[in-house]
């Protein structure tokens, strides 16, 4: 499908064309009605299909300037690899656009990151662990979440995630949009989507 049809406005058209992107994967032509409806999705997409851009995109795409300082769209991702990874894909689609993307990740220091959230911030792309910690210190606020995305689940799960993302689950607003990312879909994954 092309990107044409689909209903994204000027900003994020310029970017797409400066990226000398004009046809939308599958996984980004199914996504995009059924994230921009509101309603809640669960997408098994193998890494290197666009998934990215498939939750990117109708993000991107509802969301309007604000200079409110805690974040409307949360991202978790299991690895600070793909933090800094989704940060730029943010960046690159948002060039056309006034938009605060911050990412935090363990490894680093907290205080160097705590700075960077305390400027404001539209999106935090963020790790788990690293997360909990800076809302645990109160250097950033969850309650005005409005679209949680977990990408990588089956890599969350994996990688001993579960009660970070159960404690995070408890930190969110329970009225917001819910997008899981996965490569494959287990029991444990249907499970934590009840929970979610």
């Amino acid at each position: 499908m092309d990107f044409s049809e689909i209903n994204i406005n000027n900003p994020l058209r310029n970017a797409l064309d400066d990226l000398g992107i004009t046809k939308a994967t599958p996984i980004q032509a199914e996504a995009f009605p059924i994230l921009m409806s509101g309603a809640d999705l669960v997408a098994v997409a193998q890494t290197g299909t666009g998934k990215t851009f498939a939750y990117l995109l109708p993000i991107l795409r509802h969301l309007k300037y604000s200079d409110q300082k805690h974040p409307r769209v949360l991202i978790l991702v299991p690895t600070r690899e793909l933090a800094v990874q989704v940060q730029t894909e943010i960046l690159k689609l948002s060039r056309y656009m006034s938009l605060r993307v911050v990412a935090v990740f363990g490894g680093v220091n907290i205080n160097t990151q705590k700075k960077d959230v305390a400027s404001g911030m539209d999106i935090i792309v963020a790790t788990p662990g690293r997360l909990i910690d800076l809302s645990m210190s109160r250097a950033i606020k969850l309650k005005k979440i409005k679209q949680l995305v977990i990408d990588e689940v089956d890599e969350m799960l994996n990688m001993g995630f579960r009660k970070q993302l159960q404690d995070v689950f408890m930190m969110l607003p329970e009225r917001r949009q819910n997008m899981l990312f996965s490569a494959t879909m287990t029991k444990e994954i249907e499970m934590l989507v009840d929970e979610v």
